[in-house]
């Protein structure tokens, strides 16, 4: 392999490139459809005439059924190539995201939420793995920074749609919301053509022998059991804190604090930035002080932010302020994923482990937008979501004991 660039903030050769540039706009993009859920929430539950609780289904429907994608998604990277497998995930999750665009009751609005989510999950899942086994160990911490920082610019995105769509679209401004989410798909066809599969996994066996050879179950074999119990963990605690907040954050800002559309965009845009920032910060520091110390560091910080957000009477300007460090520390942690998760586990059983123990995460954590919103009836949405926020980051922290330190490994040596 040729390194045609070493330094920089893009350390990447020519070949590995199209890699970087299509887990890039596929997480950016997957942002993009999910994140659209959250900003036309209080447009759903007027539509379908639903409570928080009904809204807050809908978006555990998704989370969970990413956990099956992410799981599916994982096992077939790993028997069919990572590739192929990412294309696929990237067309389900825009095809169902247009879809919910044109459901007509609630019933329907679940299903096709659930299914978005099947590719929701296998998209991180697969190309988490498809990245982190193209690049070298001492920058892969920094590089899964970058393609984590896409989810900001997906976000983004979905807000400056949501400002320009949903005060001119009226009734409808929701349906073409996600009508949009289908350009995604636009993105299978350079995955296709331009992304080759991982040297690492090319060279593990042929086709035929790795298709006998692997087993989703391999990942829950006593040499590894300690590691996915853990590492499932430490998913669960993160992910249950972030879509605790996020997925209510824009309803929120419009119900509790009572902002309009284009106010709320401006705090929105802050923690986005803040995001961007702890995203690629994050990758940067896993690549300097290690893997554990950095998920430590923002955990900490990511409970306290939340607790403060919601929990005390602060004014609407601490509040913008304050908006920068919550996306800082509560986006920015999943900057390590990437590259940990990856490098606990051994080529064979890579994406399974990467795709189960993010994605049972994901699943647990599911539960946080439902549960709050059912604490929403009584207790309001802010009481609700710092009910979740620190508790579940100090499960990150309970995890980390008991995981091992992995900073620098060259994949061919995990586990």
């Amino acid at each position: 392999m040729t390194m045609a660039a070493t330094n920089g903030i893009l350390p990447l050769s020519a070949e590995e490139r199209p890699t970087f540039w299509a887990t890039f706009f596929g997480w950016g993009l997957d942002g993009f459809d999910y994140m659209m859920y959250a900003l036309v929430l209080t447009a759903i539950l007027g539509a379908f005439h639903l409570n928080d609780a009904e809204g807050g289904l809908l978006g555990t429907t998704t989370l969970i059924l990413s956990a099956l994608g992410g799981i599916l998604a994982g096992t077939m990277a790993d028997r069919m190539g990572r590739a192929r497998t990412l294309a696929l995930a990237v067309f389900i999750y825009s095809l169902f995201t247009a879809l919910s665009g044109l459901a007509t009751s609630y019933p329907e609005m679940l299903v096709f939420r659930g299914l978005e989510g099947l590719g929701f999950g296998g998209e991180w899942a697969v190309g988490a793995v498809l990245i982190a086994e193209t690049v070298r160990g001492d920058v892969r911490g920094r590089v899964l920074g970058l393609v984590q920082g896409a989810w900001a610019f997906g976000w983004a995105l979905a807000v400056i749609a949501s400002l320009i769509i949903l005060p001119n679209a009226g009734a409808i401004g929701w349906r073409v919301m996600f009508w949009i989410g289908l350009l995604p798909a636009l993105l299978c066809i350079y995955v296709m053509r331009r992304v080759p599969e991982p040297p690492i996994w090319a060279k593990e066996k042929t086709r035929v022998e790795r298709a006998a050879s692997v087993s989703f179950f391999h990942i829950f074999s006593r040499k590894l059991l300690k590691r996915t119990v853990f590492a499932a963990l430490l998913a669960v605690g993160a992910q249950s804190g972030y879509y605790a907040i996020f997925t209510w954050l824009p309803t929120y800002l419009k119900t509790d604090r009572h902002l309009s559309v284009v106010g709320s965009g401006g705090y929105l845009f802050v923690v986005i930035v803040g995001s961007f920032v702890g995203y690629v910060l994050s990758g940067m520091i896993n690549d300097w002080i290690g893997r554990k110390l950095t998920f430590v560091f923002y955990a900490v910080f990511s409970g306290l932010i939340i607790l403060v957000y919601t929990h005390f009477a602060i004014s609407n300007g601490v509040m913008l302020v304050l908006s920068f460090p919550l996306g800082f520390f509560a986006s920015g942690i999943f900057s390590g994923f990437g590259p940990f998760l990856a490098e606990l586990y051994p080529t064979k059983a890579r994406g399974a482990g990467q795709g189960f123990t993010y994605n049972f995460g994901r699943g647990v954590a599911g539960f946080a937008p439902a549960l709050v919103g059912v604490l929403a009836v009584h207790y309001g949405l802010a009481g609700g979501i710092s009910v979740f926020g620190p508790a579940a980051y100090v499960l990150c922290l309970i995890a980390l004991i008991f995981l091992p330190e992995t900073r620098g490994m060259a994949l061919e040596q995990a586990a």
